[in-house]
């Protein structure tokens, strides 16, 4: 192929980037600039001292009965498919910053809890604690993961006649604290806020309604849509039935690095963070194009997670358009877990688009995982054929990767070890070429440089 004139872009693949070559006319569709914050540390701690609609942490543990020294706070933290900035050897680390507040205002170390809310994702692993949170959290405080299916979970009510059961030190604290990253989502619109207790904390049972067949087919269930999205909703209601007593979010800019802390009430404090992510987050097109090039971000940690990536495509590639996805899945299950792999056979098995509706069969028996593959068979109904996704990565196997839906990046590298460069931009040269020979014409291509953080979307108006 004649790649003369083209240009090289850079995309993200786990801690690193990798440099492919795409065609001239490729439109490199990127957030907004936003610089990140200048003096991270003076600004966690004022965002810390003027929390949003509500007393700064140590005013509320004033306001207690009990002496602060007898009173017991659990604060969530994100999993690791979260990239928030908690570590307590980066200046730009939001945790360490609120216990040293709580230790000055005589809560004792013993005391503090740290959950992290994996809702139902996989426990993470200590190197993982240590990296993310810093040894000196790690060494001093009580840190575990949350289990969907403990036998301790407290019960607080039912909502849609199923009983919420929620992690028993969140729900024994007597402060409860939150915290998380907001950022698109395709299906709670948003990240943070209440999610870091709906489903960062709750029961499987649950989980399976929140990400239940129907709310997952609303098209309201989507990135960056809060008004009428059941999943926004009920996540939600759960948290205000649960009660947090305070809340620490922050939003990232497209280099990945801190442009925002958002402290205080859950409520106000998270949508204070979702206006100003909807200002730089959000990309306006003025057309849908035959090919799409994306990356799986720091989320992709498994193919389960790079769904994400995919589905952020949706709004700008044609049908039957070919996307190709970058995703690092570095994970120790890179996949993601058995349920998962057991229903994405299904999904192969029926094809692109039918999935969804087979779900909703009553002879349908309920999955794990299952919210996931719905979201990929929207993405298979736009493109319209497996063969039209080009999936990309050199951390699954060649042989495990040709068992799910998508066509293998390995389909276009001549050995098992191939580099991801390789893998891409052979996937390139084919898409691009597939697409001449179709159109008869040179295709028209857009490279989503952010991934999953950002929002492609075709506006007549852009």
């Amino acid at each position: 192929m004649n790649t003369r004139g083209w240009k090289n872009v850079d995309i993200e693949y786990g801690k690193s980037y990798i440099r492919v070559k795409v065609p001239a006319h490729c439109d490199v569709l990127k957030m907004r600039d936003v610089p990140s914050l200048t003096e991270p540390a003076k600004e966690i701690e004022h965002a810390l001292s003027h929390p949003i609609g509500t007393s700064p942490v140590e005013k509320i543990i004033f306001s207690f009965k009990k002496h602060p020294s007898e009173m017991s706070v659990t604060i969530t933290v994100s999993d690791n498919t979260r990239p928030v900035p908690y570590s307590a050897q980066s200046e730009e680390g939001i945790l360490f910053p609120l216990l040293k507040r709580l230790k000055k205002a005589g809560i004792k170390d013993e005391n503090i809890n740290i959950i992290v809310g994996t809702g139902t994702h996989l426990p993470t692993s200590d190197e993982w604690k240590n990296e993310a949170l810093g040894e000196v959290i790690t060494e001093r405080y009580k840190i575990e993961d949350h289990s969907s299916t403990s036998s301790e979970l407290i019960p607080i009510g039912a909502l849609k006649g199923i009983q919420v059961r929620i992690n028993r030190d969140f729900m024994q604290a007597d402060i409860r604290i939150a915290t998380g990253l907001v950022e698109p989502h395709f299906m709670a619109g948003v990240s943070g806020g209440r999610k870091a207790v709906c489903p960062g904390l709750i029961n499987l049972e649950v989980t399976h309604l929140f990400h239940g067949v129907d709310f997952m087919d609303n098209p309201n269930a989507t990135n960056l849509v809060l008004e009428d999205n059941p999943c926004h909703e009920f996540s939600l209601e759960v948290a205000r039935k649960v009660g947090v007593d305070f809340s620490v979010n922050v939003t990232l800019n497209g280099e990945g690095k801190l442009s925002g802390v958002f402290a205080g009430a859950l409520e106000k404090s998270h949508l204070e963070a979702v206006r100003k992510l909807k200002e730089f987050s959000l990309i306006a097109c003025q057309q849908e194009y035959d090919i799409v090039l994306t990356q799986g971000g720091k989320v992709a940690l498994n193919h389960y997670q790079a769904a994400k990536a995919a589905y952020g495509a949706i709004p700008i590639i044609k049908k039957g358009g070919v996307v190709i996805l970058l995703a690092h899945n570095s994970d120790t299950e890179p996949v993601g877990k058995d349920e998962y792999k057991e229903v994405l056979k299904v999904l192969k098995e029926k094809g692109p688009g039918r999935f969804t509706e087979y779900i909703k069969d009553k002879s349908w028996k309920f999955l794990p995982d299952q919210w996931q593959v719905q979201k990929w068979d929207q993405f298979f109904r736009k493109v319209g054929s497996f063969e039209n996704l080009i999936y990309c990565t050199t951390n699954i196997s060649s042989e495990d990767l040709r068992k799910f839906p998508g066509k293998s990046g390995y389909d276009f590298v001549r050995r098992e070890k191939a580099t991801p460069e390789e893998m891409v931009q052979n996937a390139i040269f084919y898409a691009v070429q597939k697409a001449q020979q179709k159109l008869k014409k040179e295709p028209q291509m857009a490279f989503i440089k952010e991934g999953p953080y950002a929002v492609p979307v075709v506006s007549p108006n852009p």
